[in-house]
């Protein structure tokens, strides 16, 4: 599936090939202090298709709690996860943060990762009232 998006003051910019299957919500602790909320959503792009076209991400390397050096790409003018990948050199394969693709409705979480982490809350979302906008 071929994707777009970018963040959200439209500094950046970016297109990837995806496999809707592979997307997945991380509830790591990373994951949750990272963006701001009790999991992250993300899709790993095929190899080689990530590609920016527009703006330059700021770039932050985390250690995972593997030991894992992740570089976390997002706006440095709005702040927008962008995505993840490898840190240093070498092949890179990116997990995308679906937040910032246009097409996001049809990246329906296929597994979730990290799992020990979750906010006990989580899994009863649905029984919580629902409003379409603030009052």
């Amino acid at each position: 599936m071929k994707i777009d998006g970018g963040c959200h003051c439209g500094y950046i910019t970016f297109e990837a090939e995806v496999d809707p299957g592979r997307t997945s919500i991380c509830h790591c602790t990373d994951c949750q202090t990272l963006s701001g909320s009790a999991f992250r959503l993300s899709v790993r792009a095929l190899d080689n298709s990530f590609r920016l076209t527009s703006g330059e991400p700021a770039v932050y390397v985390k250690t995972a709690e593997s030991g894992a050096k992740r570089a976390q790409g997002f706006c440095p003018r709005c702040g927008t996860s962008i995505y993840a990948t490898s840190a240093g050199d070498g092949p890179k394969q990116y997990n995308v943060r679906v937040g910032s693709v246009r097409q996001r409705d049809q990246l329906v979480p296929k597994r979730q990762i990290w799992c020990q982490s979750q906010q006990p809350w989580v899994a009863g979302l649905a029984g919580i009232p629902k409003l379409e906008k603030q009052v």
